[in-house]
């Protein structure tokens, strides 16, 4: 690797890093809000909807408003949660789900094929504590909101004598999930009815209203659906905010030019806007690093019914995880049917891994959050990807497929990075032969910067030295997008999630944490939850590989050599917590360039001969004209001071 690069990438990645400190002293970003208030929903004109009423004791029944009775009551007399079970080991739909009929809402979804941690055994995997969770039940009593919480708006208020999120509604098993229903007294009768897909990590989940005794509510009537609430951080990967909140639409129906997404981190001070998106929506939800539970419309006809989107912070226990969830409302626009008749609106609900087949195989939207996580270079990054996968059906070991990958890129950029090596090379052996005379202006002109500046730069010209090849410059900035390239395609895989490589690094995520530390640090180290041997390896590799390059001569280049020196100790404290997959690489490259500095240039040296010199050129041509200019320049000062004299 040209030294240049081994300067480029740390100073750029320090500065990234530095400006992100930075912003964090100044309180310009990433300061976690205290828990907020949850945002008070607004109807479909703007105004904000009167706040819910406290919910009853757990047991009681809510009282209820007085508001005269036009159809019987079908509702429950005390709180109920029911627990459905389906699937198998080893197949997708592997779900484990608590339902409470205290608003007919879905309070925690766990999936059996995937954990909270690497290598546990069959005993572990069997204790659902260990099972990776969806959606949760946020600690805060039954304020707090809660999946597939149904409410309604100032349109829709009049047709229930108390929120629709906090009634006891009557529940019913039928096969493969569970039916909930309620007839608040007002003459809608309102059912919701989940049931989970078989093989698959989905659940279809269906609103159903019958008129009984309205006809005055006839017509489009709004309503809130919340799909999803307390997604947990899966990693605690500093370097990736989650869980995010996201809203996406296309311009038109299937139409794949310009989609729209929004996104939102949750570390920023707001406490909760709209999700600018067209309408209707294609899905919305949340997602965290490795898994999304998003929510779409499961046919044609209630694909209309998603109107828009909105997100909120919600206030969470903080001895609980971290100090607020995002949660995503969408404005469910629904046309109220008939006296007599009934409406059924599905919608399909995507709970499980951001894994490329599996994720695309059930929405081929869902791409859009897979190509926001690879970032600008998700082209060179999938491309990446595939690769990796390649090397991993070869070895079925990700880290050496990492490994491998590393090498076939380090082979690939050899050429170029050999071709800069030599201009740079011969560069050098330019400025190595005119050193002397250099040397010796600098004495006889000491007293006068202006000539001294004037030799110089004419000393340079005649060695053709005056300005450094740009062969030797450009391939280190193209290969800047390749090393941030093979960062998405190691970062953010599933596949990587839990991936095993040697010894005590057994997951290819997270930093490789030999030992629990728990050390209180002052700054810039902070926290050590842990003991990470590869951050430290990956610092004295890149020292070793800065240490076998040539020592510059030029007391200017000596002196950016020992700053350089400390450049890879301030990148091993900032990459410290970094994913063990991303030290593997760096530890990977470093060697390689070790042993390209110590053994291919000693059989292969590096020719440091001056090409001949091109009669013609463009370059040539420009440095003649620009000489002649002086010249004439140079002459026509010289007539001017004669005949002034």
């Amino acid at each position: 690797m040209d030294k240049r690069l081994l300067i480029v990438l740390p100073l750029c990645l320090v500065i990234l890093l530095g400006w992100q400190m930075f912003s964090d002293m100044m309180g310009w970003t990433v300061k976690p809000p205290p828990p907020p208030v949850a945002t008070q929903p607004v109807d479909e004109s703007g105004q904000p909807l009167a706040p819910a009423p406290a919910a009853a004791p757990s047991g009681a029944a809510p009282k209820s408003a007085e508001k005269p009775l036009v159809s019987t009551v079908v509702a429950d007399t005390e709180v109920r949660r029911d627990l459905v079970e389906v699937g198998t080991r080893g197949t997708p739909g592997y779900y484990r789900a608590w339902f409470s009929n205290r608003g007919g809402v879905l309070e925690e979804l766990r999936t059996g094929n995937y954990f909270d941690r690497a290598q546990l055994t069959e005993a572990e995997q069997a204790d659902h504590e260990h099972w990776t969770q969806l959606v949760a039940l946020l600690p805060s009593g039954d304020a707090a909101p809660r999946s597939f919480s149904f409410r309604t708006s100032a349109s829709s208020a009049e047709y229930t004598t108390e929120p629709l999120d906090t009634a006891l509604w009557t529940a019913k098993k039928i096969e493969r999930g569970i039916e909930y229903r309620l007839s608040p007294g007002q003459g809608l009768t309102f059912v919701k009815r989940y049931r989970f897909h078989e093989a698959s990590d989905q659940l279809r989940f269906e609103i159903e209203i019958t008129n009984d005794a309205r006809p005055d509510a006839t017509g489009f009537k709004s309503f809130f659906l919340t799909p999803a609430v307390g997604i947990p951080r899966d990693t605690g990967d500093a370097y990736y905010p989650e869980p995010q909140a996201v809203a996406f639409s296309r311009a038109r129906d299937g139409d794949s030019a310009s989609p729209i997404i929004a996104l939102v981190d949750p570390s920023g001070d707001k406490r909760g806007d709209t999700l600018a998106v067209g309408s209707p929506l294609s899905f919305a939800g949340v997602f965290n690093k490795y898994f999304a539970v998003v929510l779409r419309a499961a046919d044609q006809e209630s694909k209309p019914t998603l109107l828009g989107a909105s997100w909120r912070a919600v206030a969470h226990d903080k001895s609980n995880g971290p100090p607020h969830q995002l949660v995503t409302d969408i404005d469910v626009q629904l046309v109220i049917p008939a006296v007599g008749a009934t409406r059924t609106w599905s919608y399909d609900l995507y709970a499980g891994p951001k894994e490329r087949e599996a994720f695309d195989a059930a929405y081929a939207d869902h791409a859009v959050i897979f190509d926001h996580d690879l970032g600008y270079m998700r082209s060179l990054a999938k491309l990446l990807m595939w690769v990796l996968s390649g090397f991993h059906s070869l070895t079925a070991s990700w880290g050496m497929a990492i490994i491998l990958l590393t090498i076939m890129v380090r082979v690939i950029l050899f050429p170029i990075n050999r071709r800069a090596q030599t201009a740079m090379g011969r560069y050098q052996a330019k400025i190595k032969r005119v050193q002397p005379k250099i040397d010796e202006i600098k004495k006889r002109y000491a007293d006068d910067p202006t000539k001294l500046r004037a030799e110089q730069a004419r000393i340079m010209q005649e060695a053709d030295a005056l300005v450094p090849p740009l062969g030797g410059c450009l391939p280190p900035l193209l290969q800047i997008p390749v090393f941030f390239g093979l960062l998405s395609a190691i970062r953010v895989p599933f596949e990587l999630r839990q991936a095993p490589f040697m010894g005590w690094i057994s997951d290819l995520s997270l930093p490789d944490r030999l030992m629990p530390l728990d050390w209180n640090l002052p700054w810039p180290i902070g926290h050590v939850p842990y003991l990470n041997i590869l951050p430290p390896l990956m610092v004295v590799m890149w020292i070793l590989q800065q240490r076998s390059m040539p020592k510059p001569t030029d007391e200017q280049a000596k002196m950016m050599y020992k700053m350089m020196m400390f450049m890879p100790i301030i990148m091993g404290v900032f990459l410290y917590n970094y994913a063990a997959g991303l030290s593997l690489y760096m530890i990977t490259t470093s060697t390689l360039g070790i042993i390209e500095q110590k053994v291919i240039k000693k059989y292969w040296p590096i020719d440091e001969t001056p090409p001949p010199k091109k009669k013609s050129g463009f370059m040539a041509k420009l440095m003649a004209q620009a000489q002649e200019q002086q010249k004439q320049r140079e002459n026509a000062q010289r007539k001017k001071s004669a005949a002034r004299r």
